[in-house]
């Protein structure tokens, strides 16, 4: 009687096939590493023109030491990011982007405190275009890092449209924040308490760090059948913790503290974006409950227990993700 373990072994194993890595988009990797390091090295220049003496030399030193050891990071990363714009995934984008906002926010924060510490120094026109910096530099990052263009698999113009409509409200939402961190250090009348800048200035920075992460995670979420208006946790978020909460703090500044920079302009499109938000979670809702309910479970079990001959074929010859994209698409 023959061994059953060797007529096993004699059972051809089907090679495994290695999935090639996916190539990088080097005009990508080049044009966010260099956005990433102008915006750091004209931050740098703020540092070293505010300080005077022989510390204007040690403080030159300090960031190109910070500034090398940084390019070294974002050698790997960028380079990962290139690699997966063209898929439905953005996990290396959170990490640059956590990188990113972390490293130039420390910076943005020595700078307003020397121009704290220097209130007779009424340069008007630096402090604009420290925040025309940021205002550019910071949503320009968000753009690439999503990379909508890139976005093969979205095959439809409308849903294309739709995508890129909700990433708008995303970089207003970053502009209405960069705003309010902006009264810190452009030039005040009457300065607000010590514990009321802390708390705006490190608010803001959360919020720069955390949304625009919590809508690249959305997108990689949603996969290669993105269904942009399914798209709702970073709205709902995005309604308590900038529209909701930057009214109150516009208008506390305004009452208490006499602050004559509060942008009305931003309080009116808070209000008009919660309006909108509110409306289009309704919407939402009412679009789940009238959703038919799928098919009946026991058919569901017949099916399952006779499977189609295309079942077999599809498990010998995976879809490609165009094709899948196609479907979902």
């Amino acid at each position: 009687m023959a061994n059953p373990n060797n007529s096993l072994m004699a059972l051809p194993v089907p090679p495994c096939r290695m999935v090639p890595p996916p190539p990088v988009s080097k005009p990508h990797v080049c044009l966010s590493t260099v956005l990433i390091m102008t915006s750091l090295i004209l931050m740098d220049a703020y540092l070293v023109e505010q300080s005077q003496g022989s510390r204007k030399l040690g403080i030159c030193v300090m960031v190109a030491v910070g500034d090398v050891c940084f390019l070294l990071v974002l050698r790997y990363v960028a380079i990962w990011v290139g690699a997966e714009v063209k898929t439905a995934k953005r996990g290396y984008a959170m990490i640059l982007w956590f990188l990113y906002v972390f490293v130039l926010e420390i910076k943005v924060y020595f700078v307003y405190q020397n121009y704290k510490a220097d209130r007779k120094s009424l340069d008007l026109i630096a402090r604009k275009a420290l925040t025309l910096l940021l205002s550019i530099c910071i949503p320009a990052l968000y753009v690439l890092l999503v990379a909508t263009e890139h976005m093969e698999y979205i095959r439809t113009f409308k849903k294309k449209e739709d995508l890129r409509n909700r990433l708008f409200w995303v970089i207003v939402d970053m502009l209405d924040v960069l705003d309010i961190q902006a009264n810190l250090w452009e030039p005040q009348k009457k300065g607000l308490p010590l514990w009321a800048e802390g708390i705006m200035f490190f608010y803001c920075y959360i919020l720069l760090l955390v949304l625009p992460c919590v809508s690249l995670c959305e997108i990689s979420m949603q996969g290669i059948g993105i269904m942009p208006h399914r798209m709702m946790l970073y709205p709902m978020l995005s309604m308590l913790t900038v529209n909701i909460t930057t009214i109150f703090i516009r208008g506390s500044n305004m009452v208490f503290f006499k602050d004559a920079r509060v942008s009305s302009i931003f309080m009116g499109k808070n209000m008009l974006a919660i309006g909108l938000k509110a409306c289009t979670f309704v919407q939402y809702q009412q679009h789940q409950h009238h959703v038919p309910q799928g098919p009946d479970p026991a058919l569901q079990h017949s099916n399952h227990a006779q499977p189609s001959p295309g079942l077999h074929q599809s498990r010998d010859q995976p879809a490609c993700p165009e094709e899948l994209a196609q479907d979902n698409t």
